[in-house]
């Protein structure tokens, strides 16, 4: 049974990407749920080079498997940095300080949580999320928030106080995460998300330079609430134009119009 999530005003599939959606009635749970649209992946993996895609690793690596630069940079991180599971009460208490130092510096339209809203998010998930933190000497300088179903894991949201990356603790918690699903528990693959739409990220790119990650390409699809739909075939003939305007109210429209021209893609 499909089990659908709301994200950003969006719904999106509450599963592993490689799970095939059955997007039935879909159209009659986005008016239900008052949501924008549905998106969803189909064709997960597939061999043909598309537009869209998620950053996976699916392969076991030791140190010596990596390059010169990056073993230097995990030896530092993890002599500087520990990288280690925590508790989901850890987070709620010490999680927010890397987090609003972390959003400070990201180029988005995104609104950050208020204390109150991370503390209250973190407390509702139950219990199939790991919680990992990295610690350098007693602060927690960052974490990340997995979704663990089955063998495989999401990297759903990471973070990392900006005024301690000088000590590598990304290279140390995702060495240490990726040996941990991959190596000791085996799992089918590890994943940092799909390619991103709404802001600006330099982690993907990151993965698959440094720690073996890659593209697993697939199809996206979306369905639109009607009134969405409208606007969407309406404006589109002006995306060149929109995509010029990233400022105020026309950075949603912009984020709507190119994911709409990803999904056109496939058509083409």
């Amino acid at each position: 049974m499909n089990k659908w999530r709301k994200y950003n005003g969006a719904l999106v599939p509450d599963m592993p990407p490689h799970v095939e959606v059955d997007a039935i009635g879909i159209e009659n749970k986005i008016k239900k749920e008052n949501v924008f649209f549905a998106r969803w992946t189909t064709d997960f993996d597939c061999k043909m080079e598309t537009e869209f895609w998620h950053v996976i690793c699916d392969e076991k690596s030791d140190i010596s498997d990596y390059s010169r630069n990056t073993r230097s940079k995990i030896r530092r991180g993890l002599k500087s940095c520990d990288a280690r599971k925590i508790t989901k009460e850890i987070l709620i208490s010490k999680g927010y300080y890397s987090y609003a130092a972390a959003f400070s510096k990201y180029n988005t339209h995104l609104i950050p949580k208020t204390l109150n809203q991370f503390q209250a998010e973190i407390n509702s998930y139950n219990n199939s999320w790991d919680f990992w933190g990295i610690y350098h000497k007693d602060y927690l300088i960052g974490y990340s928030q997995n979704k663990v179903v089955d063998d495989y894991c999401d990297y759903s949201t990471i973070k990392f106080h900006p005024e301690y990356l000088k000590l590598y603790p990304s290279y140390a918690l995702f060495y240490t995460m990726n040996q941990h699903y991959l190596n000791e528990r085996k799992f089918k693959y590890v994943n940092d998300g799909a390619r991103s739409i709404s802001h600006d990220t330099n982690i993907q790119s990151f993965l698959i330079d440094k720690f073996k990650f890659r593209k697993a390409f697939c199809t996206l699809n979306i369905s639109y609430h009607p009134m969405i739909r409208y606007i969407v075939l309406v404006l589109y003939p002006f995306y060149s134009i929109i995509r010029l305007l990233r400022f105020g109210p026309f950075v949603k429209l912009y984020i709507l119009l190119f994911q709409e021209k990803i999904r056109r893609s496939y058509a083409e």
